[in-house]
């Protein structure tokens, strides 16, 4: 992987260190967040970095405590997309088949198990590249069968229309996920059936229709570091920014074009998770994809940069994950605590809608 060494000039640094150190205290962050603001914090000592980001997470949440959240694919492979990273692409040849949506009884029954070991959030996730409107009445049972039982929801369907993003927000969900990958700058050389601005659309009609967004993206795809600062800046300019940051490192899957990609350097992972967090303080930043490939100890720096969600459970789509026995057990190890259930009624929420960012309390 290329890593571009760039030295920031002295202007850089200082309005990088400004606009985190506001982040850090609370104070008002400066308008936008520039690209070079966000190399010049990757520049940093990483115990500097380390620290920032731990008084930028103090400040707005319980350091020991964690979501625990877990992801299911009610609709596996068979995606017209040809994202580069993916091996539920029916441009790549990686063996995987392509599965119809799972009955409603059969993702409930996955919901109930999840609960009862522990999660708080429950993400359904569908390979299409958009749904038709026939597809989102099974799933918006899914969303209130998963609300019913006190769970957080959340659903990755691929791009949305106006009135299907209304259709899901009246169905009760919380959140949408619906990630921008990597920067503009790199993200043709990833995906070309699908474009940056598509992506952009589907977030906006997201959070005009009063749903949550859950939003990052994923680093180790041969980017280099002023490209990984791109997607954040990209994530941090959003108005307002995302609630829900999950930071994927690449599961490399044989058979998919990044095969074989040189690993993101695991301090260069941990940089990235506390930009993510000074950045964008007050969002639950999600250790998520590529977790089994890391360490415990690595894990750990994640948390004390600033990480604040795991997913949780034995497999994470089509990629495996930690084992949730593992999981708990490092969790109690650390002295770090699942975080309980925080459901807010609708009629006690800020809007009509429900909207109240209650994932990001002050």
């Amino acid at each position: 992987m290329t890593q571009l060494n760039i030295t920031p000039t002295q202007a850089d640094a200082a309005a990088a260190n400004a606009n985190a150190n506001a982040a850090a205290t609370g104070g008002k962050q400066v308008a936008r967040w520039r690209v070079a603001d966000i190399v010049a914090l990757y520049e940093l000592p990483f115990n500097d970095l380390m620290f920032r980001a731990q008084q930028t997470h103090r400040e707005h949440f319980d350091a020991n405590t964690v979501q625990l959240s877990t992801l299911l694919s009610i609709k596996t492979g068979g995606c017209e997309e040809d994202c580069a990273y993916c091996p539920q692409s029916v441009h790549h040849d990686t063996g995987l088949a392509a599965d119809k949506l799972m009955p409603v009884d059969e993702v409930l029954a996955a919901a109930k198990v999840a609960k009862e070991n522990g999660a708080t959030r429950f993400c359904m996730g569908a390979a299409w590249r958009n749904p038709k409107d026939r597809h989102l009445e099974p799933i918006k049972d899914m969303i209130r069968g998963v609300k019913a039982m006190g769970l957080e929801t959340c659903v990755t369907l691929g791009m949305l229309e106006t009135h299907q993003a209304q259709a899901l927000r009246e169905a009760g969900l919380d959140y949408y996920n619906h990630n921008l990958d990597t920067s503009p700058e790199f993200y043709g050389q990833i995906i070309s059936t699908r474009t940056y601005q598509d992506r952009l659309d589907t977030l906006e009609r997201v959070r005009d229709a009063g749903i949550n967004v859950c939003c990052g993206g994923i680093v180790g795809l041969g980017e280099s570091r002023r490209e990984r600062a791109g997607l954040i800046a990209q994530l941090a300019n959003m108005e307002p920014y995302p609630e829900s940051v999950p930071i994927n490192n690449l599961v490399q899957v044989e058979g998919t074009p990044l095969s074989g990609t040189e690993a993101i350097d695991p301090f260069e992972f941990v940089r990235t998770i506390a930009i993510a967090r000074i950045t964008m303080p007050k969002a639950m930043v999600r250790l998520s994809a590529g977790r089994e490939q890391m360490d415990e100890a690595l894990q750990a720096m994640c948390f004390l940069a600033g990480a604040n969600s795991i997913f949780y459970g034995d497999q994470l789509l089509t990629t495996s994950n930690p084992q949730a026995e593992a999981d708990r057990k490092l969790l109690a190890r650390l002295g770090i605590r699942a975080e309980a259930a925080q459901q807010m009624p609708l009629e006690q929420s800020g809007c009509e809608h429900g909207c109240d960012k209650h994932s990001a309390p002050n």
